[in-house]
């Protein structure tokens, strides 16, 4: 075992001084490694990469603190030539001798060449706290005859045989290490650059069902497994309510009674919006008549929309974990604790709910209503790469911390959603989390009406999933 690490320790000590050549005449590819993994990287975290060569891919990602390590003294001695204000380390992936705790790790290309993929897992998990985001690319096998006439023409550097691995072994190997994996992405079926040509294959085409299966590169999100038990975080973590509330005059004191006790504390805010019925006096006499047992803020917001009320919520929030309850209450409040069990044990970082799993009371939801949300169902889970039942749903939970970052990228979408979900939904995705999806059993409403117009407010949700198109999947 240890020969064959030495030998491949001097191969890669050999191509380290022409490695920056090399990658230069096929910066294409390398670049598209580089901007999808910078597109999950943000300024504010910390990143290893495992691996790291000569310190290209590094250098190319956001980050606040970067830290590279490879078992090539050659190539950590290029790495620090080219980016002196990177710290590189020589340590090989076998034993991995940091103490420091990693917001995102990634693997590029590394594991085709390691003897034991596991045990290296289970080294990266000792640098894991436990919302730390891997990254694992690695080439499609079926490229393997193309990729070495590469090498024999010179096209790309001859490397020693490589392990074979699809997605599902990789998956795998993740799970038994301590890993959840919550999305696998597929990238370029073209890698080389020709003007327009591969724009139109790698940006367009390969994103699409049967040319994806020709994809070069996969990639692979996971974060650590967690096993906690529910007297952990039973009362770990205090959560806020956001009640948006438009002409409910008639539900906002169910909303208070039917809500049940979970976590260690429930802040209660109602945002008012605009209301043509006495919403906003009801409101503020069940905050007095309900002041000795609940804690709940009111507030109105000034703009319009439900993405207003919300924001307006979240900005007076002080709970660790953030959640929306519609005011109509087809959503339980009773369904509540469902949510808080599955952010507070690790299960997920940004939970949706489901409204299209159970069977739905009569006047639940209209017929075309129905079909539009299973149309976004099916766009959303094509645009984020992983499987959506519904968009829709009103009830959305994250962690506050999550928030405030997704605010502070939320120059990247931009101002484009006035119901607040696809904002939420996309800021979640870019900022890398692992979203899951709870079932509930939604009900008709017993006061009031939808605020909701079914063909107008479907046009805008259109218009915005093609924005978001150009934003997340044909990048």
């Amino acid at each position: 075992m240890e020969s064959k690490l030495e030998n491949k320790r001097v191969y890669f000590d050999q191509i380290a001084q022409t490695q920056k050549r090399k990658r230069s005449i096929s910066r294409y590819y390398w670049n598209d490694i580089t901007g999808f993994c910078n597109y999950f990287s943000h300024e504010d975290i910390s990143v290893l990469e495992v691996g790291c060569g000569t310190g290209e891919l590094l250098h190319g990602v956001k980050a606040k603190r970067k830290v590279g390590i490879d078992f090539s003294p050659e190539m950590i001695k290029a790495a620090k030539e080219q980016y002196p204000d990177i710290e590189f380390q020589v340590m090989t992936a076998e034993e991995i001798q940091l103490t420091e705790k990693f917001d995102l790790v990634i693997l590029s290309n590394l594991i085709g060449y390691l003897d034991d993929i596991q045990e290296v897992l289970k080294q990266v998990r000792k640098v894991c706290h436990e919302n730390t985001k891997v990254i694992i690319t690695y080439y499609n096998y079926l490229w393997e005859p193309l990729l070495k006439f590469g090498e024999a023409i010179g096209l790309k550097t001859k490397s020693p045989k490589q392990n074979w691995l699809t997605l599902t072994d990789i998956n795998n190997l993740l799970y038994v290490s301590g890993f959840d994996v919550y999305r696998n992405a597929k990238r370029m079926i073209f890698p080389f650059y020709i003007p327009l040509f591969s724009e139109l294959m790698n940006r367009f085409l390969a994103k699409f069902p049967f040319f994806r299966f020709f994809s070069l590169n996969y990639y692979t999100f996971a974060k650590p497994l967690q096993e906690a038990r529910e007297s952990e975080y039973a009362e770990k973590y205090s959560t806020t309510v956001v009640i948006p509330a438009r002409n409910e005059s008639g539900n906002i004191e169910n909303a208070i009674t039917r809500l049940p006790k979970f976590g260690k504390h429930i802040e209660i805010i109602f945002i008012e919006g605009n209301s043509t019925d006495d919403t906003w006096v009801k409101i503020q006499e069940i905050q007095k008549k309900y002041a000795s047992t609940h804690d709940i803020k009111i507030g109105r917001q000034g703009g319009k929309g439900k993405a207003d009320a919300v924001r307006e919520g979240y900005k007076m929030a002080t709970g660790d974990i953030l959640m929306i309850l519609d005011a109509d209450l087809t959503v339980p409040p009773e369904d509540l604790p469902k949510f808080y069990d599955a952010i507070a044990s690790g299960k997920g970082d940004f939970i949706n709910g489901s409204r299209l799993v159970y069977p739905m009371e009569k006047e639940a939801m209209r017929f075309l209503n129905l079909l539009g949300n299973r149309f976004f169902s099916w766009a959303f889970t094509w645009l984020l790469e992983q499987r959506f039942k519904d968009t829709l749903c009103g009830t959305k939970v994250m962690y506050r911390l999550d928030y405030y970052k997704l605010v502070k990228n939320k120059k990247y979408f931009g101002d484009f959603d006035p119901f607040g979900d696809f904002d939420l939904i996309f800021g979640a995705h870019k900022l890398n989390l692992k979203i899951v999806e709870i079932p509930i059993r939604y009900r008709e409403r017993t006061y009031g009406s939808t605020n909701i117009s079914r063909f107008k407010h479907g046009l805008i949700l259109l218009r915005m999933c093609l924005f978001a198109s150009r934003k997340i999947k044909f990048i």
